[in-house]
C-alpha cells in the first residue's frame, strides 16, 4: 500500500532538524540560595547538555545581579523571597524571557508583589496545579510534572528555536511533540468543516498527519531519512480508521456529517500522534504503537455504535429543525 503523498519530497523539504542541531541555544540558570536543594539539582540537570552549540551557565542570585541579554531564556530557581521577582523584572527589561521555577508558587508570587516586582502568572512554573499547605516530596512524579510544564513554557515563548531546545534537552521532547499534535489535530478538524467531494479531504488530512509524524521524529532527534517511511504506516492506519468511522457516523445521522468529520479528524489525528510518541519513547516498538491505534479504533467504534442506536430518534428531529 502506497501513501497518497510524496514522502521523498517531504523528507527533502523537512531539513529543519539539521539546521536545529547546529543552532546555538543560550540558557542561564539563576539560583536563589533559599531554593530547595533537590529542586536546584533537578533544574541544573535538566538543562545540562553535551552539545557544543549549547551555552548553559549557572549563577547564584545576589544584590549585584546582572542579566545576560543574549540569552534565549533564563530560568530562576526561586526561594520564597522577593529576589526572584526583581531578577525576572530585570531580565524582561533586556528582552530575555524569564521562567521562575518553584515548589511554592503562592509564596513566591506574594513575595514578588511585596518587593514591587510582580511576576506574570504564566512565568511561574511549579509541578503543582494548585498551591498546597504541606511540603511535598520531590519524587519522580513531581519531577516529571515539572519537566512537562517547563517544556510547555519554552515551546510557547521560544517557538523559533523550540526544535533546537528539544534536540539539546531531552525533557523538551514530549511537550514539543504534544504541541505539534495539538496544532495538527486542530488543522485536520478545520479540514473536516470544509465541504468536499466525498473522500477528497482524506489526502489533505493524511498529508497533515505525515508532516506531524516527521515533526515528532525531529523533536525526538531522529534523522530525516528513509527509516522514517516505515513509521508512516501508522498514518495510513489512522487515516483509514478515520474514513471508516466518518462513513458510519454520517450514514447514521447525515445532517450532522460535518460535525462527525470534524470530531473524528481531530480524534484520530491525536491518536496517531500519541501512538508515535509511544513508539519513540518505547524504544521504537511497533507493537506498542499498533496497540494504541487498536484502542483508538475500539473507542471510535463504540462511539459510532452509540450514535447509530440513537439515530432513529435524533435524525428526524434534526432534519425538521434544519428545514425550518
Amino acid at each position: 500500500m502506497q501513501l497518497p503523498v510524496d514522502v521523498k519530497g517531504l523528507l527533502d523539504e523537512l531539513t529543519d532538524i539539521n539546521t536545529a542541531r547546529e543552532t546555538s541555544v543560550s540558557v542561564s540558570v539563576y539560583v536563589d540560595e533559599a531554593a530547595p536543594v533537590e529542586l536546584v539539582a533537578h533544574v541544573r540537570n535538566a538543562f545540562a547538555s553535551s552539545s557544543p552549540h549549547v551555552r548553559m551557565t549557572v549563577t547564584y542570585l545576589d544584590d549585584a545581579f546582572v542579566p545576560h541579554p543574549t540569552d534565549d531564556v533564563a530560568v530562576i530557581v526561586a526561594g520564597a523571597n522577593g529576589r526572584a521577582g526583581k531578577s525576572a523584572e530585570a531580565l524582561r527589561a533586556v528582552g530575555v524571557p524569564a521562567m521562575v521555577v518553584t515548589l511554592n508558587p503562592g509564596e513566591v508570587a506574594a513575595a514578588a508583589v511585596e518587593a514591587g516586582a510582580e511576576i506574570p502568572d504564566g512565568d511561574i512554573i511549579s509541578p503543582l496545579r494548585e498551591e498546597v499547605e504541606v511540603e511535598i516530596a520531590f519524587d519522580s512524579e513531581t519531577a516529571a510534572a515539572l519537566d512537562e510544564r517547563m517544556g510547555r513554557w519554552i515551546v510557547s515563548v521560544c517557538r523559533a528555536k523550540r526544535l533546537a531546545f528539544a534536540i539539546a534537552f531531552p525533557f523538551m521532547r514530549r511537550p514539543l511533540a504534544k504541541d505539534i499534535i495539538q496544532v495538527t489535530s486542530l488543522e485536520n478538524a478545520g479540514v473536516g468543516l470544509i465541504p468536499f467531494v466525498p473522500g477528497a479531504d482524506l489526502p489533505i488530512m493524511t498529508l497533515n498527519q505525515v508532516k506531524m509524524v516527521l515533526q515528532i521524529a525531529a523533536a525526538y532527534g531522529e534523522e530525516m531519512c528513509k527509516d522514517r517511511i516505515k513509521e508512516l504506516a501508522f498514518v495510513l492506519a489512522g487515516a483509514y480508521v478515520s474514513r471508516g468511522l466518518v462513513r458510519r457516523l454520517v450514514a447514521a445521522v447525515p445532517v450532522l456529517g460535518f460535525v462527525f468529520k470534524t470530531g473524528v479528524a481531530y480524534g484520530t489525528t491525536t491518536a496517531v500522534g500519541y501512538a508515535v510518541i509511544e513508539y519513540f519513547e518505547g524504544g521504537k516498538d511497533a507493537t506498542g504503537v499498533a496497540n494504541v491505534l487498536e484502542r483508538a479504533t475500539e473507542a471510535g467504534t463504540k462511539i459510532a455504535g452509540a450514535v447509530q442506536e440513537k439515530a432513529a430518534i435524533v435524525a428526524p428531529r434534526l432534519s425538521e429543525a434544519f428545514s425550518e
